[in-house]
């Protein structure tokens, strides 16, 4: 019986909290929050999940949810960042233990990124349950593919718990060449992909994308009062280097500094806020980075930097937007006096081509560079509206 009663009060936890602050009465609810949806196919089943410090229910962690429902939960997945969200981007994390609840944590940003098959051994129904930025190159979304064939593989069901994307207003960027597919970008999408985990994974499902073409049985609690012009503003700091909205905001057009030789502030108040370097003309803003959460030894340790401060870019109205930004980048390169230093091999990866740093150093304009994306971004943009939910 009082399992019963905790059971009523987790169904109807969505109409008390929302997983994000919304105007009016039309709140966001959150995949996770239905869980009058989801508990029903899980009871009674041996599940596996992929989770992070973002993997919230109301005030609750969903593990700890789980568990309190005595779901038979076994196994935890981590990401990038780990399971508290705590370590330092590309930091390799081994196999663990969760000190709170005792269950074995997988990482897959360790020695692997795909669940070998005894990873799964046991397993009924995976679910997965991370808050994404909306980015190619942030990697929650190719742990997700990973996972998705190893489930597909192992005939495992795997239950996306779907959260809005807070970049998914708008679709840009190049599109990736195959030839320079990695762990930040596995498939041949833009920069800006416009869709939530719940849609990405329905497309790469659907449309053959996993490795052999496999298919992955999968079910998508959606959200529910979203659409992709919904302003979103995340709950929790989604990796230790996107402290708030406005980084977040910033961080697809931001990230290509790591492709270079300046900081884009990991080591300050405003990582991906910021970006100079000490060689850039002297200006009245500086930063100096050193050492700090998520960013135990950034570039440029020690150094102060000259550079350009963005971190009021929300009040100021330069963020959101509906594209890219390329001017910061294009001006930081035309203004660098090392030019044949100014990228790093990293760049390319980032970018997800070779011709986009070729066309800085050949001197196009922000203008230019964007049309030659437009063909290739109107193919995906195809593709994409077969899968979205949210219209």
């Amino acid at each position: 019986m009082i399992r019963k009663i905790i059971l009523s009060l987790i169904i109807f936890l969505p109409l008390i909290n929302s997983c994000a602050e919304g105007r009016g009465d039309n709140k966001i609810i959150c995949g996770a929050e239905r869980t009058d949806i989801y508990l029903p196919m899980i009871q009674n089943s041996r599940v596996g999940i992929v989770a992070n410090h973002t993997s919230v229910l109301g005030q609750s962690h969903l593990v700890d949810t789980l568990l309190s429902l005595h779901v038979n939960l076994l196994r935890i997945f981590s990401p990038e960042h780990g399971f508290r969200g705590d370590i330092d981007a590309g930091e390799h994390i081994e196999n663990d233990i969760d000190r709170l609840t005792g269950l074995p944590i997988v990482s897959l940003y360790g020695s692997r990124r795909k669940p070998l098959p005894e990873d799964m051994a046991g397993l009924d129904i995976i679910i997965f349950d991370i808050q994404d930025v909306g980015a190619r190159f942030y990697t929650y979304i190719s742990t997700l593919q990973y996972v998705m064939e190893r489930a597909a593989e192992q005939g495992i069901k795997l239950i996306i718990l779907d959260r809005p994307n807070p970049n998914g207003h708008y679709v840009d960027g190049p599109v990736l060449d195959p030839e320079f597919t990695s762990f930040v970008g596995m498939q041949q999408i833009p920069v800006v992909h416009g869709m939530t985990v719940g849609e990405y994974a329905t497309m790469i499902n659907s449309e053959g994308w996993l490795e052999g073409g496999a298919k992955c049985d999968i079910t998508v609690v959606h959200c529910l009062n979203y659409t992709h012009d919904t302003e979103y503003i995340l709950p929790i700091e989604p990796s230790p280097n996107l402290p708030n909205q406005n980084s977040v905001y910033l961080y697809p057009s931001i990230c290509f500094f790591e492709g270079t030789v300046f900081s884009c502030g990991r080591g300050t108040d405003s990582p991906f806020q910021v970006f100079g370097h000490p060689d850039y003309p002297v200006s009245d803003f500086t930063f100096t980075p050193a050492p700090a959460k998520g960013a135990a030894h950034p570039k440029l340790e020690g150094e102060i930097c000259y550079g350009l401060d963005l971190s009021d870019a929300i009040e100021e109205g330069i963020v959101p937007g509906k594209e890219l930004n390329l001017d910061w980048l294009i001006d930081s390169y035309n203004k660098f006096s090392d030019k044949d230093n100014f990228f790093n091999s990293y760049f390319n990866t980032l970018a997800g081509n070779d011709k986009l740093k070729q066309q800085i150093i050949d001197g196009l304009s922000a203008e230019e560079i964007r049309e030659s994306w437009q063909y290739d971004l109107g193919s995906f943009k195809h593709i994409r509206s077969k899968y979205l939910l949210y219209n």
